[in-house]
């Protein structure tokens, strides 16, 4: 459920979100295969501890970005941050499956610079995509038909649009001046604390 990245923007040889993607595309395949959520046989219980492990990340992740925000107003603005906030979907999600959840949450690194911004955003924005298909895929299972989630399609119909805006947004700061070696760097480090955390095992569930 990890990032996406967009094609190269006109007349740009390293362009950002190319360099995002290719940058962070082992710890993107190590999540997926981590979560396994495209299994068809997924069960209650194992979804309720993925659910877990998101919402302690995504609480740590928006904890750092919101303290990003206060000290810079306009590119939080820019990037349309309040709107972008998922960690409470995912404990209504997990309320919804009737899991209590848990306090846990990892740790991640102080967001000092926009930079740093942009990369942890591109790894919580970036898992939009990859989570419409998630989306469908859990309301095809009989196992789950009496549950609607909505923490991984948190858009809906507007998910091209908010990813569109947040790739500009991306590339226009970068052409300002912003570093895309440290957009980069940023996005690894939160992909890494994002495989390592979801790597905690999963509970077994009987046959």
């Amino acid at each position: 459920m990890a990032a996406a990245g967009g094609s190269p923007s006109e007349g740009t040889g390293d362009d950002v979100l190319r360099m995002l993607r290719t940058g962070t595309a082992d710890e993107h395949e190590d999540v997926e295969r981590t979560l396994d959520l495209m299994d068809p046989g997924l069960e209650r219980a194992r979804l309720a501890h993925v659910l877990d492990r998101l919402h302690g990340f995504w609480t740590a992740a928006e904890a750092g970005l919101d303290a990003w925000a206060e000290r810079h107003p306009a590119d939080a603005r820019e990037l349309t941050w309040s709107r972008r906030r998922r960690a409470d979907l995912f404990a209504d999600d997990l309320h919804a499956l009737g899991a209590p959840g848990s306090d846990d949450l990892p740790r991640l690194p102080a967001v000092g610079a926009t930079e740093a911004a942009l990369g942890r955003m591109y790894v919580l924005e970036g898992s939009t995509l990859g989570g419409t298909f998630i989306d469908r895929h859990l309301a095809s299972l009989p196992q789950l038909a009496d549950v609607r989630l909505r923490a991984f399609s948190p858009y809906g119909a507007q998910t091209g649009a908010m990813w569109h805006a947040f790739r500009g947004a991306t590339r226009a700061k970068v052409a300002a001046g912003a570093d895309p070696a440290a957009v980069v760097a940023a996005a690894r480090e939160t992909f890494a604390v994002l495989a390592a955390w979801c790597r905690t095992p999963l509970p077994s569930v009987p046959g």
